[in-house]
């Protein structure tokens, strides 16, 4: 007879922010005229939701906060409370924390907590003609941030799925909400790539599922799908190969693919400039910061899974790593747009994510955890920048050119976004950045692809460029010191409403960000310890 382990603390993570949409709801229902309510409910729960997972990040190496585990009744796990189970299931955990994906989780929530800054609302009050816009993108967001949440935990193909899924759809919804024809030409993008990305993981899934015999995404799943019999202690004797192992790799790249289009990889990543412009701004930094580790945390879990079986390198990540650095790099350079040379520059990014996933071991796995959670935090000030910009200047707040002279009219946000763009970068004062590109470099310079070395240096070199284009503008003096800033009228002579957002709460979300980027900019030790 088994039974199944339910630790609640363990879970929390995962449960404010769902309980957190609940509540947006009925404070909805009660008190519909208030704008700002559903984001302060959301505000709660994404900070709940990161304390609660601050207890995994002390973990030790190998350790684990496990729960919702199938084993013999009368062991329970912590302080869970055992529910009949399945007999003959073997004792298995499909939530699992360890601290690298507490690390990950808690980056996503204080992502989502910047996002859900510049999303807050101008007004306290709505009136009849404004609709239910707020609550709605106040759920979306917590909806999506739970899915990352437990995506980086599950440990089975049935959760894992579901989360990726419910990690994914709210954002086409956060897309389409802003109107217009780029904002639904983007939802569209980004649907049909939904679509295909999960047709290719339910595949991958199948597959794996064939070939180990197991739903489990752990490491004894994949060495019985590599023809090895896992004893109940734990140990593996070996076993004559047999076809299963071509289809567990066929698995593996079918994933591969699969999160390449969450990833922004290329060949995969043609719907990232279309939806980042076609956005608002806090979703496009949701879409840039909290789907990326969504993503990424996919990816671990089923590459932490076969790590186990000794494979010195995967070529295909290799493959994505180097298109993705070299076209999003190029692509960047072309633009004007500063949302769509983000969106670029994510492309960029995610082949360094991607890079040292090329040696599937521990090590890999680290810095591709550090690096994105460095890019996270960089791309994060941008987006805060720009989404005061926009706030200010309306329409003309995404072009090159809107930030001349910012170092003038804004000394401490020309700073903020000198040091992002720096980070993003590898250059001093953005220590952080230069960091985590050499942490990425140190897996494959050990596994010895010396030529995934040189094109990645190559980029970096590229990359410098694409971000000092930006920066030049904002050291430049403009042609006219201390002009007043046009002011936009309508016909009757009246001042156009600013752009969207608060501007305080904006600032706080820029001050927030940009506190975390400064600090482990100077201590890029607390950035690294966060993953052992």
């Amino acid at each position: 007879m088994t039974g199944l382990a339910i630790d609640y603390g363990t879970l929390l993570p995962a449960l404010i922010p769902m309980g957190g949409a609940v509540l947006v709801l009925i404070a909805d229902l009660v008190r519909p005229s208030l704008r700002q309510l559903p984001y302060v409910i959301a505000v709660l729960a994404v900070l709940g939701a990161s304390a609660a997972t601050i207890p995994g990040l002390a973990q030790a190496p190998g350790d684990a906060q496990a729960t919702l585990c199938v084993q013999p009744v009368g062991e329970a796990v912590g302080s869970g409370t055992l529910q009949p189970g399945v007999e003959g299931l073997p004792q298995s955990c499909f939530w699992q924390a360890d601290s690298l994906t507490s690390s990950l989780q808690f980056g996503a929530g204080l992502a989502a907590l910047v996002v859900v800054l510049l999303a807050w609302p101008r007004a306290r009050a709505r009136v009849a003609a404004d609709g239910t816009r707020e609550p709605i993108e106040a759920i979306l967001f917590l909806v999506s941030f739970a899915g990352t949440v437990v995506v980086a935990a599950s440990r089975d193909l049935g959760t894992w799925l579901i989360a990726l899924e419910v990690a994914t759809l709210p954002v086409i919804g956060l897309v389409a909400l802003r109107g217009g024809r780029g904002a639904v030409g983007g939802a569209v993008q980004l649907l049909v790539t939904s679509l295909v990305s999960f047709a290719m993981l339910v595949l991958g899934a199948a597959l794996w599922l064939v070939a180990t015999g197991t739903p489990m995404l752990d490491a004894n799943a994949a060495l019985l799908g590599q023809g090895y019999q896992v004893e109940a202690s734990g140990a593996a004797s070996v076993a004559l190969p047999d076809t299963s192992t071509a289809i567990l790799g066929l698995a593996v790249v079918l994933i591969i693919a699969g999160l390449g289009f969450k990833l922004s990889l290329v060949p995969f990543h043609a719907w990232t400039p279309t939806a980042y412009s076609g956005a608002t701004v806090p979703v496009a930094t949701f879409l840039a910061t909290v789907s990326k580790i969504g993503a990424l945390a996919a990816l671990l879990v089923v590459l932490r899974a076969v790590s186990v079986l000794g494979a010195s390198a995967l070529g295909a990540i290799a493959l994505l790593a180097a298109l993705s650095m070299t076209v999003g790099n190029i692509m960047a350079l072309r633009q004007n747009d500063v949302v769509r040379l983000l969106a670029w520059s994510t492309v960029a990014q995610a082949g360094w994510v991607v890079l040292p996933l090329v040696s599937v071991s521990a090590l890999g796995n680290r810095a591709s955890g550090i690096y994105l959670l460095t890019y996270v935090a960089a791309t994060a000030v941008a987006f805060a920048v720009v989404a005061l910009t926009v706030r200010e200047r309306s329409g003309s707040g995404r072009s090159l050119e809107s930030y001349e002279g910012l170092w003038r009219r804004s000394p401490w946000r020309a700073g903020a976004l000198g040091l992002a763009l720096m980070s993003l970068a590898g250059l001093p004062p953005g220590i952080i950045g230069l960091v985590g590109k050499i942490v990425a470099l140190r897996p494959i310079v050990v596994e010895g692809w010396i030529w995934l070395a040189v094109i990645a240096a190559a980029n970096a070199v590229l990359g410098v460029a694409v971000y000092l284009r930006w920066l030049r503008p904002i050291v430049t003096t403009p042609e006219v010191v201390g002009a007043p800033e046009p002011i936009e009228t309508t016909g009757a002579g009246l001042r156009t409403r600013p752009g969207p957002g608060n501007r305080r709460v904006i600032i706080a979300g820029l001050v927030v960000s940009s506190a975390l980027l400064a600090v482990v900019s100077v201590q890029p030790d607390v950035l690294l310890r966060l993953f052992g």
